[in-house]
């Protein structure tokens, strides 16, 4: 079961998709009824410049196909060693939780094993995705041993593979004089999120280093930053715009490449190959190069075989990568948290 964001896959989903996302409890931390009419006034404000940026991929997201590919090569790859098909489960538009859920049971399976596309975990995202997941399994009655893999963020294939496109990008710009500067991009949370104990940024963070650190290069000039902020609240720093600009003051190239995601939609096809560098152009970034993501590439799909393959191997519940708790105790957000105090106890 890939758990994945989704998308709005034409212009008259984009309103129902942009309500979907503001009414999740775990984006907007309000009550009901409150959630409900912000979320419909959100949506109905948005709903136009939404389809404007849209408009710029062709009228909807790529990401439902792009997960797609990335559903067939897995299951291509688990075909070896297990008897298994793949079905995603998208949060906020179609194929959502429910449908899924339903399709699975008719299917037949055994055992599930859960595996997010969301490299990085957050209360926002993962957490969200697990909580709609049970309440459609528990809705239909499909009761199956269940494993659920929380985050990957140091996954070796994918930190090598990261590490070999930004190489790419960084080699691009190398000659050009002056040393470039790699952005890790990903998207951003509210401060608040992060403080309540949410561990997304320290992930996001640990994988910036773990890239830069496969990369070896020799006083590579690397920053870590959040784009895609929405709404009044503070959100964590420093933001991906603000770090554009700062490279224009200081006449640096910029290598940008978006770690928390790994397939193009909205926020990288947009945000990164459209806003971002025209802001790039405006303010005087001598080279911007956005670098792809890890879509479904051949290492990519490998380093998730091998995770879904560990993880059945251990007990159902939830998981950390390699069995463990990778967080550090602070961020109480944790879903691995059980695993500490097992292990504790035993």
């Amino acid at each position: 079961m890939l758990f994945n964001l989704g998308g709005p896959d034409e212009p008259n989903a984009i309103q129902p998709f942009l309500f979907n996302l503001f009414n999740d409890k775990s984006i907007v931390r309000l009550p009901n009824p409150f959630r409900v009419l912000l979320a419909s006034v959100i949506s109905r404000r948005r709903a136009k410049e939404a389809k404007e940026i849209y408009a710029n991929i062709g009228g909807g997201s790529p990401l439902l196909p792009n997960t797609k590919a990335q559903a067939e090569r897995l299951e291509a790859a688990l075909s070896g060693t297990h008897e298994a098909r793949v079905f995603i489960a998208m949060r906020y538009w179609h194929p959502m939780s429910l449908e899924t859920a339903m399709a699975v049971q008719e299917f037949g399976a055994d055992e599930i094993m859960i595996l997010p596309l969301y490299p990085q975990f957050s209360s926002t995202t993962t957490a969200s995705s697990m909580r709609v997941w049970g309440e459609a399994c528990r809705m239909i009655g499909l009761d199956r041993p269940t494993t659920t893999l929380c985050c990957y963020p140091l996954e070796r294939n994918f930190v090598d593979l990261s590490a070999r496109l930004v190489r790419e990008g960084y080699e691009k710009l190398a000659g050009g004089g002056t040393r470039p500067r790699v952005l890790f991009t990903a998207h951003g949370l509210p401060e608040s999120v992060v403080k309540g104990g949410d561990p997304y940024q320290w992930q996001v963070e640990a994988t910036s280093q773990a890239i830069v650190e496969r990369l070896g290069i020799e006083g590579l000039d690397w920053v870590t930053c959040y784009q895609s902020r929405v709404g009044p609240l503070e959100w964590i720093k420093p933001s991906t715009e603000e770090e554009v600009q700062r490279a224009g003051e200081e006449n640096v190239p910029l290598v940008v490449y978006p770690l928390s995601f790994v397939s193009e939609h909205s926020e990288t096809l947009v945000e990164l190959d459209i806003e971002y560098r025209e802001l790039a152009e405006e303010v005087g970034v001598p080279g911007y190069e956005r670098v792809g993501t890890v879509a479904d590439h051949p290492d990519f799909i490998a380093g998730l075989a091998r995770l879904v393959r560990e993880a059945l191997a251990r007990p159902p519940g939830v998981t950390g990568p390699g069995g463990t708790r990778l967080c550090p105790g602070k961020w109480t957000d944790c879903p691995a948290a059980a695993l500490a105090e097992r292990e504790a106890a035993a």
